[in-house]
């Protein structure tokens, strides 16, 4: 008797122990499944990160025709971007920034009574205010816990407030008066207002960078594509672009 009763008390114990084993399983498996459907979410979540951004640019204005000299204007550039985040570590970013540049370039002309070119010469002093508005698509790689490092690449939308040229003239008066009667400024004028320039500049840019965490420090190069001259001259090929290098910090909110 006391024999069968060990024998079924070891039964007993035997599906007890599996049954508790299956059911931990069972949980385990549960667990695994909601870590693993909670990981898939996370991949596919739609969130907008807001970044403050302040930076340095050099943008270089350059044509084909003497009347516009190059240009090399250096500046800055400070405004507030979003980033809206995408599946698999791409993010669409936009946003409202002003940008602050200034530059000078000495023109020389044909002198009047002696036809010297090196006499006679303009002196452009420029301050330009302008909008930019980017719209890059950006990719992140991870290297190291919060390090990454980011590519970027897109148009960005340039609008034009006021580009004031300050003028100092060393002329004569005959090569003043020539200058006049052609339509060619000598004194201080607005090159939007004067319906020289067109006021939006659109470009591409390329870039990259690296973040940690919050912060990111990113730089780029961007082709301005469409013509700045607003009037075209009918023998004279008067094509200008907008070309520009920048770099920039940023932090995240």
């Amino acid at each position: 008797m006391i024999r069968h009763l060990k024998t079924l008390f070891l039964i007993i114990s035997i599906s007890t122990c599996s049954f508790a084993q299956e059911a931990k399983n069972q949980i385990d498996f549960s667990e695994q499944e909601q870590q693993q459907r909670a990981a898939q979410e996370a991949a596919y979540k739609f969130s907008v990160d807001y970044r403050l951004q302040v930076g340095y640019l050099q943008e270089w204005q350059h044509s084909k025709t003497t009347t516009y000299p190059d240009l090399y204007m250096h500046g800055t550039k400070l405004g507030v971007t979003f980033d809206f985040n995408l599946p698999y570590s791409f993010t669409i970013q936009t946003g409202l920034l002003y940008t602050l540049t200034y530059g000078s370039t000495t023109q020389h002309w044909r002198n009047v009574q002696t036809n010297d070119y090196d006499i006679q010469t303009i002196k452009h002093r420029i301050l330009s205010h302008q909008f930019n508005i980017p719209l890059f698509a950006t990719a992140n790689i991870k290297l190291w816990r919060k390090l990454s490092l980011i590519f970027y690449t897109g148009p960005e939308l340039n609008i034009g407030l006021a580009q004031t040229d300050y003028m100092k003239t060393n002329l004569n008066e005959k090569t003043k008066n020539w200058l006049i009667d052609n339509n060619i400024h000598t004194e201080k004028y607005d090159r939007y207002t004067d319906g020289e320039l067109i006021r939006a500049d659109i470009g591409y840019s390329l870039g990259a960078g690296i973040q940690w965490d919050r912060y990111r420090l990113q730089g780029g190069y961007t082709f301005g594509l469409n013509n700045l001259k607003k009037e075209q001259q009918k023998y004279v090929d008067q094509h200008m672009w907008n070309w520009k290098w920048n770099v920039s910090f940023s932090y995240r909110f």
